[in-house]
């Protein structure tokens, strides 16, 4: 830091500033330090930093399903919103929900020096026999509501009852629902909240079908939907359920919307592009990101006064994916 310093033409003070990312440096002396660190090669040493800091400079994120869509816009949102903050961000991806896959995690993290550490979508958290450090700051992304950690959840329940609501307005006897995978939050919700719309509009409730998020799982999944004359609207949990799903019902000779009307879930980006244009839901995972991020920032820095649940509403996106039944369809 002192060479740092004596090739800028300040002081060390300036210097560890410049470092600790402070805004009481003008531009012009900033751009001096910035350039003689690079000169020199200069790294902050962060374990000095923390010190002084009483911060690592750094979030921790860890998540069970990398390959699910709505995770990996959640990580990147974190992410995005973390750098915003000026912090970095330590991923950990863990492939089976245990106890002891948790710890490992957390104490992986940990020995990297994060200032918090974000849970996607963690499902072990309500398991009496796991405890988490208490001296470090966790927030639960789309996770379970009944634990004591804060946390940001998309209103799953109001997502699924807008599209079987609209799907019911246009006048389709009742939904049939392609569900993700039964040890998932999110898709628990959207199946809760899909049959119990049926039952508070009086439509019988079908069978569910399980599918694992995957486009081939819903294709697999259409295959046997496609030769049920009784269905003629399918609410699938996410998008890429939705795409493989019509893609089954377009080989089997059944058209999207004319014979059976799909809707999916996420709004991906694809979704406005597929044939028929897909209705879906959309979620707001940058707003999510945020959320999180402010989470733990409110418990790194002490702040015990603000909410500890933020919640994201989806926004029904119609499409022309879904329409009227035809007439005379099987009732």
């Amino acid at each position: 830091m002192a060479d740092v310093a004596t090739l800028a033409g300040v002081s060390s003070q300036t210097v560890s500033r410049v470092a600790n990312n402070r805004q009481n440096v003008d531009s012009a002396t900033r751009e001096k330090v910035l350039s003689a660190m690079q000169t020199l090669g200069y790294r902050p040493n962060t374990a000095a930093r923390a010190l002084v800091t009483g911060r690592f400079g750094a979030l921790g994120v860890i998540s069970f399903d990398v390959g699910a869509h709505g995770n990996a816009r959640t990580l990147g949102a974190i992410a995005d919103a973390a750098r915003e903050a000026d912090f970095s961000v330590n991923f950990m991806g863990v492939r089976a929900q245990t106890e002891a896959a948790v710890r490992h995690a957390f104490q992986h993290l940990m020995l990297q020096s994060v200032d918090g550490i974000v849970l996607v979508e963690s499902q072990m958290l309500d398991t009496p026999s796991l405890r988490l450090p208490p001296s470090m700051p966790v927030v639960v992304a789309d996770g379970d509501t009944g634990h004591e950690y804060p946390h940001v959840d998309f209103d799953q329940a109001h997502g699924s009852q807008s599209v079987v609501s609209h799907l019911l307005g246009l006048g389709h006897r009742t939904v049939w629902h392609l569900a993700g995978p039964a040890d998932s939050f999110a898709a628990r919700r959207r199946a809760e909240s899909w049959r119990r719309t049926l039952t508070d509009a009086g439509a019988p409730v079908p069978p569910v079908v399980y599918g694992d998020w995957s486009a081939r799982s819903g294709y697999r999944a259409g295959l046997d939907l496609a030769h049920r004359p009784e269905v003629t609207a399918v609410f699938a949990a996410n998008d890429q359920m939705a795409m493989g799903l019509m893609r089954a019902l377009h080989e089997a000779g059944r058209s999207v919307p004319g014979d059976v009307s799909v809707a999916g879930f996420d709004d991906i980006a694809e979704a406005a592009y597929l044939v028929p244009p897909l209705t879906t839901v959309h979620q707001d995972f940058e707003v999510v990101g945020k959320h999180c991020v402010a989470l733990l920032l409110d418990q790194i820095e002490g702040r015990t006064d603000g909410p500890r649940r933020r919640a994201v509403e989806p926004v029904l996106v119609v499409r022309s994916s879904t329409a009227p039944p035809r007439p005379g369809a099987p009732a």
